[in-house]
């Protein structure tokens, strides 16, 4: 059969600190197969079987571990086979009647090294009980429950030995409210959206960058560039590792601030600001933090289309990079996205792509925000506006931009490393 198109969606999964240990995989083709169960496993293995293989597994999770959604058909098909044992959770839907086949069929994959997780739960019944040995993670749904109710549930699941999850987690209370309770990790829209460090300290460093990235932005002499440098000794240690690092190739050890700079070069000085915007206010490496993450994928997937758009118009792309990092910068720094990039003196149409997503730029940042939802019906209504496009293209930049913002998080801090399983 073609492989059908399909959109694809991550929603970072963190843990009590708010580290970003895994993803929730969303795909969501572009047409319906509900009708027919033959239709719906044969459509969900090609799509998977397209995301593991031809787009990259590496590319899509970095090092950490992609929760999929299942149904009971998929469940029970040999289909799933194609997914990755050591790289997956398979979240079973609550849409599953825990029959005695599905459990003795959650048994064998367990056997068989997968994990499993049970989705959205609300209540604890004998079904459950049956099954809660073989699982790892339950995901409880917060926001069909009251507070009472979530308590004696996570008091009922505690005996086992399994992950607690609290999903659909939208505002600080319900976060701190779960994190009390005891729950081990935390998915929802406080962690995709930009909320994630509303009213966090502006960092002195993050300050300078600030004043930098309006410099770099308005094309500086290198003279004024150094100087600024010069009051932010962290910064220019991270600079010069950088351009001293393996993977910038160069001969010679560089210790003069003003020769990285010539060295890095313009363009790649303003990705390096912009990121380091980001790490620098989070107090977290790129690759552990699901906001600077989101950030640095916008970016990079706001320059492919572009270039996409107007090849070779380097200007252009590098401007679509611009308004995609900054995209969440409010976010980061707690305050009004008018108040923080007023100091950095952007040009009108940069302005009103970040403060109102108006003009072409906030209309393609429109369609970057729609894809990390993976919904087809709005996507698909967006790209209409851009003939040149489709949705092949989109998931190619997708993935590209997932692997080049999982390459800078190592680059950033290479010092620094994680494994999942310790997480999970």
């Amino acid at each position: 059969m073609t492989t059908p198109q399909f959109f694809l969606g991550r929603q970072p999964i963190v843990g009590r600190n708010q580290e970003l240990v895994a993803y929730e995989l969303l795909f969501r083709s572009g047409h319906d197969n509900h009708a027919q169960v033959a239709d719906d496993v044969a459509a969900s293995a090609a799509v998977m079987q397209h995301a593991f293989t031809g787009l990259g597994l590496q590319a899509v999770l970095e090092d950490k571990l992609g929760f999929i959604n299942l149904s009971e058909s998929l469940l029970m098909s040999d289909v799933i086979e194609v997914l990755p044992r050591e790289r997956v959770v398979l979240e079973i839907l609550e849409t599953v009647p825990l029959t005695p086949a599905v459990i003795e069929r959650c048994r064998a994959l367990r056997a068989a090294g997968y994990r499993l997780a049970l989705d959205d739960v609300i209540r604890f019944d004998e079904a459950q009980r049956a099954i809660l040995p073989l699982i790892e993670v339950v995901k409880l749904d917060i926001l069909a429950m009251d507070r009472e109710e979530t308590e004696r549930l996570v008091r009922a699941l505690r005996p086992f030995n399994a992950k607690l999850l609290a999903e659909k987690i939208d505002s600080p209370l319900q976060h701190d409210f779960c994190r009390s309770l005891g729950c081990d990790l935390f998915q929802g829209y406080f962690f995709a959206k930009p909320t994630i460090l509303t009213g966090r300290p502006v960092q002195p460093s993050s300050m300078m960058l600030l004043k930098l990235l309006g410099q770099v932005a308005t094309d500086a002499d290198t003279s004024e560039l150094e100087e600024t440098l010069k009051h932010a000794p962290d910064l220019t240690v991270h600079l010069l590792r950088l351009v001293n690092s393996v993977s910038f190739g160069v001969a010679h050890k560089v210790s003069s601030v003003r020769t990285a700079i010539t060295l890095l070069g313009r363009a790649q000085l303003h990705r390096w600001v912009q990121i380091m915007v980001f790490a620098q206010q989070s107090g977290a490496a790129v690759s552990s933090n699901p906001l600077v993450q989101t950030a640095a994928v916008r970016g990079r997937l706001m320059e492919d289309i572009t270039l996409k758009l107007q090849p070779g118009n380097n200007p252009a792309s590098d401007r679509a990079f611009m308004v995609g990092m900054l995209s969440l910068i409010d976010a980061l720094f707690g305050k009004p996205m008018t108040e923080i990039i007023q100091p950095m003196n952007l040009e009108e149409d940069l302005r009103d792509a970040l403060v109102s997503r108006t003009g072409s730029l906030g209309e393609m940042l429109k369609l970057v925000e729609c894809l990390e939802l993976a919904d087809p019906d709005v996507t698909n209504a967006m790209l209409i506006n851009y003939p040149e496009l489709d949705v092949d293209d989109l998931n190619a930049f997708q993935v590209e931009a997932m692997t080049w913002a999982g390459r800078l998080g190592k680059e950033q801090d290479s010092h620094e490393t994680s494994t999942v399983s310790d997480d999970l």
